[in-house]
């Protein structure tokens, strides 16, 4: 019955501010807006395909959250550090290391980046990989994934 994953939801302190990163930094489309319940909805994607909604909430009331954005690998690979770079982003990979450059769980397999939003929800940006999961990998870099599967 399940096909995928329609929506998702957040509360952010600032609706404004977040309504301006995820149009303007990220890219978003938005979809909704009610000004007096303090909500504002986005497309991620195509429309009608899925859904981010961003709830005005006081600061103390919000629980920190972590969604991923699918993305082809290329743009993982290539684009992410400096698109997110250039939007006066922070990127890193899952292990924190100095490099920031993405890394590769290999029980899916898929490469990502991970960067915030204006309220601390941890973002991430991540391409499934060809290939079977190798969990005992753990978490790689890419070349070292190229390596181990040619």
């Amino acid at each position: 019955m399940i096909k995928g994953l329609f929506e998702t939801h957040i509360d952010v302190e600032d609706l404004e501010r977040s309504v301006d990163f995820y149009t303007n930094v990220l890219g978003l489309t938005q979809c909704h807006y009610e000004a007096e319940r303090r909500i504002a909805f986005f497309w991620i994607g195509k429309p009608q395909e899925a859904m981010l909604g961003i709830w005005e909430k006081p600061k103390a009331e919000i629980d920190v959250r972590h969604f991923a954005f699918r993305c082809e690998l290329v743009d993982v690979l290539n684009k992410s550090v400096q698109f997110l770079e250039s939007k006066n982003l922070q990127p890193y990979n899952f292990l924190n290391s100095d490099n920031h450059e993405p890394m590769v769980f290999a029980w899916m397999p898929a490469v990502s980046i991970y960067f915030n939003d204006p309220d601390g929800h941890a973002l991430e940006f991540i391409a499934i990989l060809e290939g079977e999961e190798r969990p005992e990998l753990g978490v790689i870099s890419y070349p070292d994934w190229l390596r181990v599967n040619l």
